[in-house]
C-alpha cells in the first residue's frame, strides 16, 4: 500500500498568494473581454423588419423573436401603443432601435444578459432604479380543487412585459421590479388571478376553473374534434374533474345528473347493475370508446377514474355514425399522459358501507295474525286461529307465539363497497403515457348471499411523435367482472328479494332454531329462506373477461393535410355457471326430540354457458385543416369496417345429487345449445366539413354511407347526412361596443338538422327458411325427431328506418363568464317503422305471418334547459347550477289502424291513434271509497257485474265514463304519463359546491316526473297467501272488531285487507288509486372534503392530498307510498333497493 502525504510550510503561503492573485486577474480579464464582446455583438447584430403603422410593442416582439434580446419597459411609463413604420434589411439592432425609439422620443439602456430597458428620457433613471430594487419570487401554481400542478401556466408582472411559464414540476421563478409588484397568472380553462407580491419571495398560487371555456376541445365523433366556441350541434360534455366526485359503481352511473338531455332510472340496486340511460328518451344510445363502437356494458364497466371526457351527441351531430346512432351517441375518451411532464403517481380509494334504504317492509307477526282473523271473519272461513291463540300472539306469551323478523334476517345491517385506483402518467418531449389499475368490490346487502360484484380494470395509453410527420398511439383496455351469489330457482336475486314477504312472520327459519335443519316457512316450500345461502342452496356465478387493443397512426402528408388510421381488436369471454340444489326441509317433534323431513324434491339444476365475442374495427381518414385570414376550414373523409363473431355453447343438466355441480358429458345433458356461426359485419364511409369565419359564422356538414347485413343487397346501404349552422352574434362589433349587450360575453344562436338510420327488424329476414325445434313432437319409426315449420314470409323490401332530427338552440355566457346557460328545442321524426298491413288477411292454414314492412312513423318532441353560476366571494369559491329535460313520444302515422268504433279509437287501443302521446295506458277513474254497506246497496252503477254483491266498504267507487250503468274497460280514460317503468319524461338535476381554504362541499340532486308506479302488488302478496306490507296494513280498511262481521268499519286509505278474488276489480284493475305518477327529488351525491396545503405536503414528496367523506342516495323526497324508492320497478316494492352508501376516501398524487 502506498500513502501520499503533504505538509504545509511557511514558504507555501507565498505560493498560495500567487495562485489567488492569478485567479483574480484571470476572472477580471474574462469579465472585461466578455463585456466588450457583448457590446460588440450587440452593436453588430443584424436584423430585417418591415412594419407599417404597427404598435411599438408588436415591433419589439418581432425583434425578440428574431434575436436573443429581450426588452423590459413599464407599460404605465412607456407609450408602447404608438405607431411605428419601418422597413430595414440586415441592419444593426442599435441602428434600428435608434431609428424607432428616437422618432418616439424614447431611449434605451443595455443592462447586460441580452436585457434592454426602454423608457422616456425623464423616466429612464427612475425605471432603472426600480429594476435595481427587483426581488426574485419563487412559487407553485396548482388547481384549487384537485391540487394538480398547472404545467405551462403563464405568470406575468402586471404593467410590464416581464413573464415566465410554470415548469414541469409546477414551479416558476420570476424577477419582479419591486416588493409591491402584482403578478397576473393565466392558464387555459381557469379564471385569471392577480396576486400581490407584498414583499414575499415564495408564493403558493391556486387557480379555479371557469364555468365555460370556449377554447375547450370537444370530441364530436370518429376521433374528430372542434372548439366549443365554434360548435353548432347539440353536444354536451363531462370532464374528468366532474366525474371524480362520483362514487357510483359504474361509469354510466357517474354520468347521471351531470348532463342535460340524459334521461335515467336506476330500477334496482343489485350489485354491479347500471342505471337505464337514454338520450332525450330516444332509446339506448350508441357507445363509442376511444373511437371504437362498443355496447352499454363496456361503458358501464369502465373505471370512471380512467375517463378524460364524455361527449353526448344528441342531434344531427350523430349523423356521422349513420344507422348506428339513431338514438344519439355517447363518446368516451380515456385519459392520456402529458408531454414534458415528470412521472406522477395518483391514487384514489374509498371504503363504503351500503345500507338498505326506502324498502317496503313486511308486516310483523301481530299485524299478520290480525289480517288472517279479519279475512276469516269476512269470508266466513273455518277459524285457523282461536281467540286464545290470538291473545298469545298479541302478548308474545311464549317462543312459539313470538314473531320472526324476516326483513332483519334477510337484509343485513350493512355491506362494504370498496374501490382502489392507481395510475402512473407523464411524458417526455416526444412521448406521453398513462397506465392505470383499478378494483371495485360491491358485496350484496343480503346475508350469506355470496361475494356480489367485483371488477378489475386495466387501462394504458401511449402516444409518441416518431418524427416531424408521424405520430403513433397504442392503448389497452382490459377488465374482469365477477358476479357471485346464491343459486336459487328462477331469478336468483328475485327469490331472495321477495323472501321477506313469501316467508311468513309466524314461522322461524330453522326447526327448533337449529341451523342444521331449515324449516318450511312459506307456501312455496322451495323458497323457504332458512336453507338459502351461498353454496348452501347452490351458486350462481358469472365471469366476464375482456381486452381491447387499439393502435393508431397519424401522418402529415402536406401542410394542413393528415392521414389517420385506427385498428382495434376486442376479445370478450363470458362464462356462466349455475348450480341449484334441491332443498330438504324439516319439522321438529318436541315430544320425541326428533327432526323429521317435512319437504324435499329432486329438482336439481346445473347450467354451464360459454361464449366468446371477437370484434375487429378498422378506420381510415384524411383530414385537411387550413386558415385563410379569418376563414377556417376543416374537412374529413374516411371509411370504417367493423365485424363481430360470437360463438357460444350452453349445456343444461339435472345432476343425481346435490353435491354434483358439473355435467360429466354431453350425453348427460338435458339441453345443448351450440352456436358456432354467429357473425355480423358493418361497413361505411364518413365525411365532415367545418367552416367558420372569425369564430362568428359557423357551418358544419357531416354524413355517413352505411351498410347493414340485416337487409337484402339492394336495400342494404343508406346515406345519412347532417348539417348545422351557428351565429355568434356576440362577436359583432356593435355587440362588443354596447354597454348593455357586452354584458353577454358570448351569445350563440344555432340550429341543426340530421337524418339518421335505424337498424330495424331481424338479420337475414329477406331469406326464406325453416324454424327448427319447439314445434311439437313427431314420431318416425318409433323415434322422436326434430320437427320444423316454414319460417315467416321472406321480404326483400324492408330496409333501415329514417330518423329526422331538428334542433334549435341558444348558448350564452354573461357577467364575465360567471353565468352560463343554454336552451334547446328538439323534434325527432321517425319514419319507416316496421308494421304489418292489417288489411291483408291470411288464413291460419298458410302457416306464416304477414311480413313486416317500413310503414309507420312516430314523433318525439321536447326541450332542454340548463343554467349555471360560478363566482367567488373573497376566498370563498362557489357554484350552483341545474338542468332539465322534457321529452315525449307522440304517435305518428299508422297504416290503416283498425278501430271497432269511435269509442274504441278514443280508448287509445294499441297506441294506434295518430297524434296521441305514446307510452300511455288506460285506467278507471276512482271517485271515492265506499264507506258503508248502505252506500253500496244504494249505488246505481253495477261495478262488479254481480249487482255489487262483492263490493265492500273501503273499496273504490269508479266513474261510469260512458254512462251505460256498468263499470268495465270501456270506462277507462287515457293516462298520458309514461308507464311500464320507463325513464321519466321529465328529468331534472341540481347541484352546488363551495370551497374555502382547502375545504370543499358538493351536492348533486336528481329528480324526475312522468313515469308510473303500480301499487297493486301491495295487495297481491296477501292475496297469494303471503305476508302483507306493514305500510299497507297500517293504512287499510279494518273491521272495528275483527272478530265481528257486523261491527262496522274504520275506512282507511286502502280497501279491506282480505284474501281471495272477490275484490278483483278494486285490487287488480288499473285505476288511479293504484297507479302513481311518480315525482321525486333525490340527493344522489354529497361530498365533504379537505385538501391539505402543498406547503405541508412538499417535504413528504406529495403534490396533492385530499381526504373526504361522501354519501350516495342520502335522501329521497317523493310521492311514493310508504317512502319507497321512487326509481324501483317492482309493483310490490320488493325489488333490490338502491342502497344508501356512506364512504370515506382519499385522493393523493406524488
Amino acid at each position: 500500500m502506498k500513502i501520499f502525504m503533504h505538509s504545509w510550510s511557511v514558504s507555501d503561503k507565498f505560493y498560495l498568494f500567487k495562485r489567488l492573485l492569478i485567479m483574480k486577474l484571470t476572472l477580471f480579464f474574462v469579465l472585461f473581454f466578455n463585456i466588450v464582446a457583448f457590446a460588440d455583438v450587440f452593436s453588430q447584430t443584424k436584423i430585417s423588419l418591415s412594419f407599417k403603422d404597427a404598435d411599438l410593442k408588436n415591433v419589439l416582439r418581432a425583434i425578440e423573436r428574431n434575436s436573443s434580446y429581450r426588452f423590459v419597459y413599464s407599460e404605465r411609463k412607456t407609450p408602447t401603443d404608438k405607431k411605428v413604420t419601418i422597413n430595414v434589411t440586415n441592419d444593426n439592432v442599435t441602428d434600428v432601435l435608434d431609428k424607432i425609439l428616437g422618432e418616439l422620443n424614447l431611449v434605451y439602456k443595455d443592462q447586460g444578459n441580452n436585457l434592454i430597458a426602454i423608457a422616456t428620457p425623464d423616466k429612464l433613471a427612475e425605471y432603472l432604479a426600480e429594476q435595481q430594487a427587483a426581488i426574485r419570487v419563487n412559487g407553485i401554481v396548482t388547481d384549487l380543487s384537485t391540487g394538480e400542478t398547472l404545467i405551462g401556466a403563464t405568470v406575468k408582472v402586471k404593467g410590464t412585459n416581464i413573464a415566465t411559464a410554470v415548469d414541469v414540476a409546477g414551479k416558476f421563478t420570476i424577477d419582479v421590479p419591486n416588493a409591491n409588484s402584482v403578478l397576473i397568472v393565466n392558464y387555459v380553462g381557469y379564471t385569471e388571478l392577480e396576486v400581490p407580491v407584498d414583499g414575499k419571495t415564495v408564493l403558493d398560487i391556486k387557480l379555479s376553473k371557469v364555468t365555460t371555456n370556449l377554447e375547450e376541445v370537444v370530441v364530436t365523433g370518429f376521433g374528430l374534434t372542434t372548439r366549443k366556441a365554434t360548435l353548432a350541434g347539440a353536444i354536451s360534455t363531462v370532464t374528468a374533474d366532474e366525474l371524480s366526485h362520483s362514487r357510483a359503481s359504474t361509469a354510466s352511473g357517474a354520468l347521471v345528473g351531470r348532463v342535460p338531455g340524459i334521461n335515467f332510472r336506476q330500477t334496482t340496486g343489485r350489485p354491479g347493475v347500471a342505471p337505464d340511460i337514454q338520450i332525450r328518451n330516444f332509446g339506448t344510445p350508441l357507445i363509442v370508446i376511444d373511437g371504437v363502437t362498443r355496447d352499454m356494458t363496456n361503458f358501464s364497466n369502465l373505471d370512471f377514474n380512467d375517463v378524460e371526457s364524455i361527449s353526448v351527441l344528441k342531434d344531427g351531430s350523430a349523423a356521422i355514425y349513420g344507422m348506428q346512432a339513431a338514438n344519439g351517441a355517447i363518446v368516451i375518451t380515456t385519459k392520456k399522459g402529458k408531454r414534458n411532464q415528470k412521472p406522477t403517481i395518483s391514487y384514489q380509494g374509498y371504503y363504503g358501507l351500503q345500507q338498505v334504504a326506502n324498502y317496503n317492509k313486511p308486516a310483523d307477526a301481530k299485524t299478520y295474525i290480525k289480517a288472517i282473523v279479519q279475512d276469516e271473519t269476512f269470508n266466513n272461513r273455518t277459524r285457523t286461529i282461536t281467540r286464545a291463540e290470538y291473545d298469545k300472539w298479541m302478548n308474545e306469551s311464549d317462543a312459539a307465539h313470538t314473531g320472526f323478523d324476516w326483513y332483519d334476517f334477510i337484509w343485513g345491517k350493512a355491506a362494504p363497497q370498496i374501490y382502489h385506483s392507481v395510475n402512473l402518467a407523464g411524458g417526455s418531449e416526444n412521448t406521453d403515457y398513462y397506465v392505470s389499475v383499478g378494483n371495485l368490490q360491491q358485496k350484496p346487502i343480503m346475508r350469506n348471499f355470496g361475494d356480489g360484484f367485483g371488477r378489475t380494470n386495466f387501462q394504458t395509453n401511449i402516444n409518441s411523435t416518431v418524427s416531424k410527420r408521424i405520430k403513433v398511439g397504442f392503448g389497452v383496455n382490459a377488465r374482469e367482472e365477477r358476479n357471485s351469489n346464491a343459486g336459487l330457482p328462477g331469478d336468483d336475486y328475485g327469490v331472495a328479494e321477495s323472501a321477506a314477504f313469501t316467508n311468513l312472520p309466524i314461522y322461524r327459519p330453522y326447526a327448533n332454531d337449529n341451523p342444521d335443519y331449515p324449516a318450511v316457512t312459506t307456501m312455496d316450500k322451495q323458497s323457504s329462506y332458512g336453507w338459502v345461502g351461498y353454496k348452501t342452496s347452490g351458486t350462481w356465478a358469472t365471469t366476464r373477461r375482456s381486452i381491447t387493443l387499439n393502435g393508431n397512426v397519424e401522418i402529415s402528408l402536406l401542410p394542413g393535410l393528415k392521414a389517420r388510421a385506427l385498428g382495434s381488436y376486442s376479445f370478450t369471454n363470458t362464462q356462466l355457471g349455475i348450480h341449484e340444489k334441491s332443498p330438504t326441509l324439516y319439522s321438529y317433534d318436541n315430544s320425541t326430540n326428533t327432526y323429521n323431513v317435512a319437504y324435499s324434491n329432486e329438482l336439481r339444476y346445473v347450467e354451464r354457458n360459454f361464449s366468446n365475442s371477437i370484434q375487429t374495427t378498422t378506420n381510415f381518414q384524411l383530414e385537411y385543416k387550413k386558415s385563410f385570414g379569418a376563414h377556417n376550414i376543416q374537412a374529413n373523409a374516411g371509411m370504417e369496417t367493423r365485424s363481430t363473431i360470437g360463438p357460444s355453447l350452453g349445456v343444461v343438466g339435472a345432476p343425481a345429487a346435490n353435491g354434483i355441480s358439473f355435467i360429466p358429458n354431453l350425453a348427460a345433458a338435458s339441453s345443448v345449445n351450440d352456436n358456432v356461426s354467429y357473425k355480423e359485419v358493418m361497413h361505411g364511409y364518413i365525411t365532415r366539413l367545418n367552416y367558420d369565419y372569425a369564430g362568428k359564422y359557423i357551418a358544419e356538414f357531416s354524413g355517413s354511407y352505411n351498410g347493414s347485413f340485416f337487409y337484402a343487397s339492394d336495400r342494404r346501404y343508406g346515406f345519412f347526412p347532417g348539417g348545422a349552422v351557428a351565429y355568434r352574434i356576440s362577436e359583432e362589433d356593435f355587440w362588443k361596443k354596447s354597454s348593455i349587450l357586452s354584458k353577454l360575453n358570448d351569445f350563440k344562436l344555432k340550429a341543426s338538422y340530421g337524418i339518421l338510420g335505424q337498424n330495424l327488424g331481424s338479420a337475414l329476414s329477406y331469406i326464406e327458411g325453416y324454424n327448427y325445434g319447439n314445434q311439437g313432437v313427431a314420431i318416425l319409426n318409433g323415434q322422436e325427431i326434430i320437427t320444423a315449420r316454414i319460417g315467416d314470409l321472406a321480404t326483400r323490401t324492408v330496409s333501415w328506418g329514417r330518423v329526422k332530427t331538428l334542433n334549435i338552440g341558444v348558448d350564452a355566457t354573461l357577467l364575465n363568464n360567471k353565468l352560463s346557460g343554454s336552451f334547446e328545442y328538439f323534434d325527432r321524426h321517425q319514419t319507416g317503422q316496421l308494421a304489418q298491413r292489417t288489411d291483408v288477411l291470411l288464413p291460419d292454414l298458410v302457416g306464416f305471418n304477414r311480413p313486416n314492412e317500413n310503414l309507420n312513423s312516430d314523433h318525439t318532441r321536447g326541450i332542454e334547459v340548463s343554467l349555471n353560476w360560478r363566482d367567488k366571494i373573497g376566498q370563498v369559491n362557489y357554484f350552483v347550477g341545474g338542468n332539465m329535460t322534457f321529452s315525449r313520444w307522440i304517435t305518428g302515422y299508422r297504416y290503416k289502424p283498425r278501430f271497432s268504433s269511435d269509442w274504441d279509437r278514443y280508448r287509445y287501443q294499441g297506441g294506434n291513434d295518430e297524434g296521441r302521446y305514446r307510452d300511455g295506458t288506460m285506467q278507471l277513474v276512482g271517485l271515492k271509497q265506499f264507506e258503508s254497506w248502505e252506500e253500496i246497496a244504494n249505488h246505481p252503477i253495477d261495478q262488479d257485474h254481480e249487482g255489487n254483491r262483492t263490493i265492500r266498504p273501503g273499496d273504490f267507487m269508479f266513474k261510469d265514463l260512458n254512462g251505460d250503468g256498468f263499470i268495465n274497460d270501456l270506462d277507462m280514460e287515457i293516462v298520458t304519463y309514461r308507464v311500464n317503468n320507463g325513464t321519466p319524461w321529465i328529468n331534472f338535476n341540481f347541484n352546488f359546491g363551495v370551497s374555502y381554504k382547502g375545504f370543499d362541499i358538493r351536492a348533486d340532486f336528481v329528480g324526475g316526473t312522468g313515469t308510473t308506479y303500480e301499487q297493486q302488488g301491495y295487495m297481491r302478496y296477501f292475496d297469494a297467501n303471503q305476508n302483507v306490507s306493514q305500510y299497507l296494513a297500517d293504512n287499510s280498511t279494518w273491521y272495528k272488531d275483527i272478530w265481528d262481521k257486523n261491527s262496522g268499519f274504520n275506512i282507511g286509505k286502502y280497501p279491506l285487507l282480505t284474501r281471495g278474488a272477490n275484490n278483483w276489480m278494486t285490487t287488480h284493475w288499473p285505476n288511479n288509486f293504484w297507479q302513481t305518477n311518480v315525482t321525486y327529488v333525490k340527493l344522489r351525491n354529497l361530498e365533504i372534503g379537505y385538501t391539505i396545503p402543498y406547503s405541508v405536503l412538499k417535504p413528504l414528496g406529495v403534490s396533492n392530498l385530499k381526504v373526504y367523506v361522501a354519501g350516495q342516495n342520502v335522501l329521497a323526497i317523493s310521492n311514493m307510498p310508504g317512502g319507497l324508492d321512487p326509481e324501483i320497478s317492482s309493483s310490490g316494492g320488493n325489488s333490490y333497493p338502491n342502497p344508501r352508501i356512506y364512504t370515506m376516501g382519499v385522493q393523493v398524487k406524488f
